[in-house]
């Protein structure tokens, strides 16, 4: 099968859509597909991604990489595709003839392109062109835009009307939580398609990982100990919840002895500097990692006890599920595509959405009993057992292809 994918972000950034991206493209490689993949070019963040054309050109066999025009994104670490880069990818698609177009995030792309993205090759040339809903934007308006409420509703109808003519515009919109297909559904998306499609190379996770003075003798940070490690893994962006956390911070510590944990965070965003200042002047034990190759998160959750996340608007949360594979439980809010593996009191807590006392409540449960977390960390290992492997989730993607095009054909 010839593939084109035509996505807003790739490797090197690193986030649960580009690193699935990534494994993706390695698969469709392995089972000998054809994939032409754009996504925007990252040379202007050299300083920050000095591998960066690790993930342009030919990657694997039969797969290639085109780096497209880009513009700076609002936030420093990302880029956006240019408008005029789609010059590019309709004289890419001619030459490639595509059997399928599949389109990551579109309302993105279409805000930057100004027009759907493939959908008008696609029709020429009779085949399918689907979108994949990742990530949902709606809800993060508020996150990183703070306007005045009348200002934010009337911008929050617009980008809602923009996004159901989006995504209405393909034969079908893929998602990969039944929470998140509900509430496109509600938004007045009438294609949406749902299927088992996010995974992670859960073989490199297993609790076996964990070592004694991990973080002594890889990190040299000595003054972890025998401290509970909570691990908060993801961007450090306003959407993660993390005005909740910090706010939360001087009663928890309140409760639970700070002595007997560290915090431990991986990740880079425009709230870092807000994180280290908070937490130090609170003077915990504190590290932040900032950007951590994704081979290195297996060991790192692994050799943590516990990880936590705010984050009340994920689509699907491919965190929680890694968490699980290291055999550790998971602390998150009960709302968004968190909740979907979660089962509160057995392989984690789902605590109230903006609850502080609920919260440190679970948290200090957690903390306090080593014997609750071991039970919670086999629990959420089993719970995921063979459902998110690359095998698995990849060959959902392509039966839908296959299926798309097939109807196609009928038409």
């Amino acid at each position: 099968m010839k593939i084109a994918i035509i996505a807003s972000g790739f490797l090197p950034v690193i986030d649960g859509v580009t690193v699935s991206g990534f494994y993706r493209l390695q698969k469709l490689s392995q089972w000998g597909h054809e994939v032409l993949f754009f996504c925007p070019d990252y040379s202007p963040l050299a300083d920050i991604y000095p591998n960066w054309q690790d993930y342009t050109g030919k990657i694997f066999p039969g797969v290639r990489v085109v780096s497209l025009k880009s513009k700076p994104y609002f936030v420093d670490f990302e880029r956006d595709v240019a408008w005029s880069a789609y010059r590019q990818i309709k004289q890419e698609l001619a030459n490639f003839k595509p059997d399928i177009i599949h389109v990551d995030e579109p309302e993105r792309l279409f805000i930057n392109f100004w027009r759907l993205t493939g959908v008008k090759y696609a029709r020429r040339n009779n085949i399918p062109c689907v979108g994949f809903f990742r990530t949902n934007f709606l809800e993060y308006l508020e996150d990183f835009f703070p306007l005045p409420k009348p200002v934010l509703a009337g911008l929050q109808w617009l980008l809602q009307k923009l996004i159901v003519y989006v995504y209405n515009s393909y034969d079908a919109t893929l998602v990969s939580s039944t929470i998140t297909k509900e509430k496109i559904i509600a938004l007045g998306i009438k294609n949406s398609l749902y299927g088992n499609l996010l995974g992670f190379e859960s073989e490199k996770f297993d609790p076996n990982l964990r070592q004694d003075n991990f973080f002594a003798n890889r990190y040299n940070l000595e003054q972890i100990g025998d401290r509970v490690k909570l691990i908060f893994l993801g961007r450090l962006t306003p959407d993660k919840g993390w005005d909740f956390t910090l706010s939360l911070l001087p009663k928890l510590l309140q409760q639970i002895d700070k002595d007997k944990i560290a915090f431990l965070v991986v990740g880079d965003g425009e709230t870092k500097d807000q994180i280290v200042n908070k937490l130090a002047e609170l003077e915990t034990n504190f590290h932040l990692f900032g950007r951590v190759a994704p081979e290195a998160i297996p060991e790192l959750l692994a050799n943590c006890d516990l990880h936590v996340t705010t984050s009340e608007k994920e689509t699907r949360g491919l965190t929680v599920v890694e968490a699980f594979a290291a055999g550790i439980p998971v602390l998150a809010p009960n709302a968004g595509g968190v909740v979907e593996n979660i089962e509160d009191g057995v392989n984690g807590y789902l605590y109230q959405p903006s609850n502080e006392d609920d919260f440190i409540g679970k948290l200090k449960l957690l903390v306090e009993d080593s014997t609750l977390r071991q039970k919670m960390g086999i629990k959420g290992r089993e719970s995921i057992k063979d459902k998110y492997n690359w095998d698995t989730t990849i060959s959902n993607l392509v039966n839908i292809w296959q299926e798309q095009i097939k109807i196609k054909s009928h038409n």
